[in-house]
């Protein structure tokens, strides 16, 4: 699995606020604008091709959703800074990818970023940074690429016009948008917590340096996710104690649920890790207790073969019986001429490896 977070630096000593295209694999993705105005009583979506006709929707009551796909175009983030007044610090921001999730105030309207976790269509763990601009009537994200966002939902509820979200403010929706974000982690979670719990029964029959490997990239995947959620839960704080009144009061209170929801996220990462960390000892264990089982079978077939390799080691000796005159030599290993002799050293071998038998089962060492 590649990195969740793609951090993109700009060049060292360019000056603050420039605006630099973010390019991938060389290539900049021109941007995609699509623009959902509504309030109560009526809808109206549209793609703009052309941003200087944003500035027509500045001064309406509705309220307008501006969302942007691709970071490619380094003008049109220029225009649109130019007809909201978005500070060019903010932009640049926006522009370079991998920044930690926070929110910023500023004179007439909030900058928040947060990062979007979600599973592609062959179950990859993705990330991308989402940026909102949010305004008096006004709400505008922007995305990396339009090809997998978990703004559906939201999209769905405004165009059926279920719940509060057509009867409210921008900064419901931006709540709205923000919930989605944080409820697509639990997904996430559930399918890394499914894998892990597999992990444990295979260790627990047969462990394996695969699994090592799968439990490191589980590992590095749910510290990536803490460097998320965490800044993500101080953002939903630092929405909570807004003090510019660009959050309504009814919006915090919904706020609250999102507050709970990240805890609820940070308390499912630490747990996993925490098991991530224990499946490890645990193999680590199992990989011990296995060297030991091995160990004490080869120490018992060592310790058995001890005596006999030392009897053997005395009849190799090859000490003559007699004397080249003929005359015998009765302490000079006499069983070496006797008829029965290997039978018998034999026997006495086999003798001696069953006592040891007897004496290991008895030990309770076999």
């Amino acid at each position: 699995m590649d990195s969740i977070l793609q951090k993109r630096h700009g060049s060292p000593g360019s000056s603050p606020a420039t605006l630099v295209p973010h390019l991938v694999d060389g290539i900049g993705r021109k941007p995609i604008i699509q623009v959902i105005e509504y309030d109560k009583d009526h809808l109206k979506e549209t793609q703009i091709t052309d941003v200087a006709t944003l500035s027509d929707l500045i001064h309406r009551q509705s309220v307008t959703w501006i969302n942007v796909d691709g970071l490619g175009d380094v003008d049109v983030f220029k225009l649109l800074g130019d007809h909201y007044h978005l500070h060019p610090l903010a932009l640049e921001d926006v522009l370079n990818t991998g920044q930690r999730p926070k929110v910023e105030s500023f004179s007439d309207h909030l900058f928040i970023i947060a990062q979007m976790v979600y599973q592609d269509q062959k179950e990859v763990i993705c990330g991308e940074q989402v940026s909102f601009f949010l305004g008096k009537n006004f709400l505008i994200t922007v995305q990396e690429e339009g090809e997998y966002d978990v703004f559906e939902p939201v999209r769905e509820r405004i165009r059926a016009g279920r719940g509060k979200i057509r009867s409210s403010k921008a900064d419901y929706l931006a709540y709205a948008l923000l919930d989605s974000i944080i409820d697509h982690y639990y997904p996430v979670l559930e399918g890394l917590g499914n894998s892990i719990e597999d992990l444990e029964d295979e260790l627990l029959k047969k462990p394996s340096r695969e699994m090592v490997v799968t439990l490191h990239e589980h590992k590095r995947t749910l510290t990536q996710l803490r460097r998320l959620v965490w800044p993500l839960r101080d953002v939903v704080s630092g929405l909570l104690h807004d003090s510019s009144g660009s959050i309504t009061p009814p919006t915090k209170v919904f706020l609250r649920d999102c507050y709970d929801h990240t805890v609820q996220l940070m308390d499912l990462v630490e747990s996993y890790k925490e098991i991530t960390t224990g499946l490890m000892e645990l193999y680590l264990s199992s990989v011990g207790l296995r060297t030991n089982e091995i160990m004490r079978v080869l120490t018992v077939i060592t310790s058995i073969f001890i005596p006999l390799t030392f009897v053997v080691g005395v009849y190799g000796m090859n000490f003559a019986p007699q004397t080249s005159s003929g005359q015998k030599l009765p302490l000079n290993m006499p069983e070496l001429y006797h008829p029965y002799g290997y039978i018998g050293i034999i026997i006495f071998m086999g003798s001696i490896a069953i006592i040891q038998l007897v004496i290991f089962k008895k030990m309770k060492w076999l």
